[in-house]
């Protein structure tokens, strides 16, 4: 949300990562737990004492919250399913899936692993409490009072995580029984994002009710805040499955810009700033040369990030992006593939290499305005 996530660790294989809304939700959870949820539930402590059990109850819903991800990362992988990493933000976290589920069986167990695991964590943070008050009352410790508090949360996480509201767990669930009763994954897919854009709309009601006549306006902004994450992801979902309707198994070639213009891979940048900049406009330029062997693709704004003395002594070999596995593909490669390729490394053009030659660039522009034209078309829209 708030730029390239920054990696932390690595755990069982996988890549943790926070993105920066997430800086924020830490802050209002210490915030919150050290100045009201303690205070109020937990009496008898210092001002410094509730601080530290806000920080420390915001670290154990960090790692709550990555368990949770790990565990749906772990069944997912035991399916074949490829994940890109764990990424925590201010909603929470989401294990980036690179492959759709192979079955409606491993969807419903993806989706039903992350709130199992939260029920066992509030089953033994709760177990932990009780086995630390043998008697009729509580004892009410800093620790036990922050274990407590896990328990509880990993409880309201696991419940509210199995709503039918997709992409909640329970909606990817429900997802799964529809997709198994139906054999459809894409019609099952449409009516689980309905049904989450539906409970995104009833949230951010729920949410301004308790803003305006509830007089919590700051739960009531949460609420609101939930129910347009949720109706936003429920309509990418939806957009993602009527792409699919029409490009799946459309090759790239189809719609490619066949014999880009290309610069060569010794010229001088500011050659390529006076005679294809200036002439052409465009963001990006394959590296090739006059038979067409491709080498690389050179970036508009490498060469703007450069000081003027130094275009005439530096060549495009030297500041171009070596081809490879994100930048480059075939003229076979199915258009869905594309689309996610790009999406995930952020590269809205691709190179399409035909054992070493370059045969045309593909942009993401022209793949969304082929689908443009057959929605026209469709008799069904």
């Amino acid at each position: 949300m708030f730029g390239r996530p920054l990696k932390l660790f690595t755990l069982l294989g996988f890549d943790i990562k926070v993105d920066g809304s997430w800086v924020f939700l830490a802050a209002l959870v210490t915030w919150s737990l050290g100045t009201q949820y303690f205070p109020q539930v937990y009496g008898g402590f210092d001002e410094r004492t509730y601080w530290a059990m806000g920080a420390a109850g915001a670290f154990g819903l960090f790692g709550s919250i990555i368990f949770h991800e790990l565990a749906h990362s772990v069944v997912a992988r035991a399916f074949g399913m490829r994940i890109k990493g764990i990424t925590l933000f201010i909603f929470g976290g989401v294990a980036e899936l690179e492959d759709e589920p192979p079955s409606a069986v491993a969807e419903f167990l993806v989706a039903i692993a992350g709130p199992l695991s939260s029920l066992f964590l509030a089953w033994a943070a709760f177990r932990i409490v009780d086995l630390s008050n043998p008697g009729d009352e509580a004892i009410a410790t800093p620790p036990l009072a922050v274990i407590g508090y896990l328990g509880l949360i990993n409880l309201i996480l696991a419940i509210f995580n199995m709503l039918p509201a997709f992409p909640l767990d329970g909606g990817r669930a429900f997802r799964a029984v529809l997709w198994w009763y139906t054999g459809n994954m894409q019609r099952a897919t449409l009516t689980a994002a309905r049904v989450g854009s539906f409970f995104g709309m009833l949230f951010i009601v729920l949410g301004g009710y308790i803003a305006l006549f509830a007089g919590n306006v700051v739960g009531g902004m949460w609420w609101v805040l939930i129910g347009l994450f949720l109706r936003g992801a429920a309509g990418a979902a939806r957009v993602t499955e009527i792409t699919r309707r029409y490009m799946q198994g459309e090759p790239v070639a189809r719609f490619m810009v066949r014999d880009p213009i290309t610069v060569p891979l010794d010229l001088d940048l500011q050659s390529v700033v006076d005679n294809y900049i200036y002439r052409h406009f465009h963001d990006v330029y394959p590296v090739a040369d006059k038979g067409g062997v491709a080498f690389g693709i050179l970036h508009t704004k490498t060469v703007n990030r450069m000081a003027q003395q130094e275009l005439s002594q530096t060549l495009v070999r030297d500041v171009m992006e070596p081809l490879g596995a994100e930048n480059m593909i075939a003229p076979n490669f199915d258009a869905i593939r594309a689309i996610n390729l790009m999406n995930r490394t952020g590269n809205a053009r691709l190179l399409v290499v035909d054992h070493g030659h370059l045969v045309g660039i593909v942009t993401l522009r022209d793949m969304l305005r082929l689908l443009e034209l057959k929605m026209d078309l469709d008799p069904r829209q």
